[in-house]
């Protein structure tokens, strides 16, 4: 038994019941969406990607948290989820708005198999799964908007999403109380990477019981960053291929 495996078991707790809004939130999608707060407090809690004591609050603080950001996207988007993760915020959107088009970017092997697991036993196919890391998706990948969770500080979560938006395209950051003064802290290093726009606010008003905070970014019509994102994921490239595994992986394909 893996050491994660070891503290799943050691904190395990039930998952409560779905609460009554999320019918209304996730529609003709409610048991999929039941099945997916299984496998996060199942196999995501024993493979470390959620974590033990979270299981009771997965309702409230995780899915339906992330779901109501649905109501924030137009018809028919398109959107990239940096950063997935187990999945959130992008699973529980998916849910609730089947007409957008979402891909689950995250740079991390078990991560990735737990989501192309998810995808395929939910019958999503709204949801793509890639592996790899914003920088490298830049000139690859152009969505209408780019949404990411407890990833990184305002800034540099700006540097990894903004790239990615087509042009007027919006980035929305699920934020805790924070959410104002990182816009105050960082608000030189949005204007560098393009940024027209920007905001506070909530999703699900009036539908859960603590509404989501947002922060919202706009790009103009030339979003920033891309020049630098590619600097870094040529430094990422390059840093791989000069680790001793690199090296002898490429000896032994010659």
């Amino acid at each position: 038994m893996s050491e994660a495996e070891s503290v799943a078991e050691e904190f395990s707790q039930e998952l409560p019941e779905a609460p009554p809004v999320a019918r209304a939130v996730f529609g003709d999608r409610f048991e999929q969406a039941v099945r997916y707060a299984e496998l996060l407090a199942d196999a995501g809690v024993r493979r470390g990607l959620i974590g033990p004591r979270e299981v009771p609050r997965l309702w409230d603080r995780h899915v339906l948290n992330c779901a109501v950001l649905g109501e924030l996207l137009p018809e028919g988007a398109s959107l990239c989820d940096v950063g997935s993760g187990a999945g959130l915020p992008g699973i529980p959107v998916a849910l609730a708005r089947p007409d957008v088009r979402i891909t689950l970017l995250e740079p991390l092997l078990r991560r990735t198999t737990f989501l192309e697991e998810v995808v395929r036993e939910l019958r999503l196919d709204n949801v793509t799964v890639l592996r790899g890391r914003a920088e490298e998706m830049v000139g690859k990948l152009a969505v209408d908007v780019v949404t990411a969770r407890a990833v990184a500080p305002l800034d540099r979560l700006a540097g990894w999403g903004l790239p990615l938006l087509r042009p007027y395209g919006v980035m929305l950051a699920l934020k805790g109380d924070s959410a104002e003064q990182e816009l105050v802290d960082h608000k030189a290093a949005l204007v560098k990477l393009g940024a027209r726009e920007w905001s506070v606010g909530t999703a699900g008003e009036g539908v859960v019981e603590t509404p989501t905070h947002v922060v919202r970014v706009q790009v103009g019509e030339s979003p920033g960053g891309v020049k630098a994102a590619a600097r870094r994921a040529r430094a990422a490239r390059a840093g791989r291929a000069g680790t001793p595994g690199a090296r002898g992986a490429s000896r032994r394909r010659r």
